[in-house]
């Protein structure tokens, strides 16, 4: 199963949100499926956002599920729509790149950013999946600070974080799930790994 099909099969079985059909059909629409998940870190790739999406949503369901508080569908959601923000983010551009056994110059391609659309990152996200379905308080709070610290708006000294991560544990949850999947368990994988 590729990581579009499978994203595809969970997004069915856990989202069933009023909202839900027309926000899937949209991603449709989009580069959301073959889009990389950055330029040169991790997923960077084609492929690259699904592959990451479903990564954060088994980390997150595998470690941090608890059944007598946690929610399936908020689960869903968070992790597979986190960064929606990306969806048509990025473009492929070619630059000169020196052959080292030639020594001759050749033109690769890579891809970079082109934000159409520059309202931040989870909370770009969050305006993205609210122009088809509501998002509860903890979804949009995990959401809206799952890049944690390496946020902007963290780093301007505002409190906000800290009060988000007090009070929505899911947005703890998401953050965790989103840097253990991008620095542990993405480091060694790349989107052609699973057809």
């Amino acid at each position: 199963m590729s990581y579009k099909e499978e994203f595809i099969e969970i997004y069915n079985t856990h989202i069933k949100r009023h909202g839900s059909k027309e926000l899937l059909n949209w991603l449709l629409t989009t580069d959301f499926f073959t889009a990389p998940a950055s330029t040169k870190y991790h997923c960077a790739c084609e492929g690259g956002l699904v592959q990451h999406s479903v990564t954060v949503y088994h980390t997150l369901r595998d470690y941090h599920f608890n059944e007598t508080e946690d929610n399936e569908e908020s689960f869903a959601i968070c992790a597979l729509l986190h960064d929606l923000c990306k969806a048509e983010f990025y473009k492929v551009s070619t630059r000169n790149v020196k052959n080292e056994v030639t020594g001759s110059w050749e033109k690769q391609p890579f891809y970079m950013v082109e934000d159409s659309f520059p309202f931040g990152h989870g909370e770009k996200s969050v305006f993205l999946i609210e122009r088809f379905m509501r998002l509860k308080p903890s979804e949009a709070m995990a959401i809206r600070w799952h890049m944690g610290g390496f946020d902007n708006a963290a780093k301007g000294g505002d409190f906000s974080i800290s009060l988000a991560y007090e009070k929505y544990p899911l947005a703890v949850k998401l953050h965790i799930s989103d840097f253990e999947s991008t620095y542990i368990k993405e480091k060694h994988t790349s989107a052609v790994n699973k057809k």
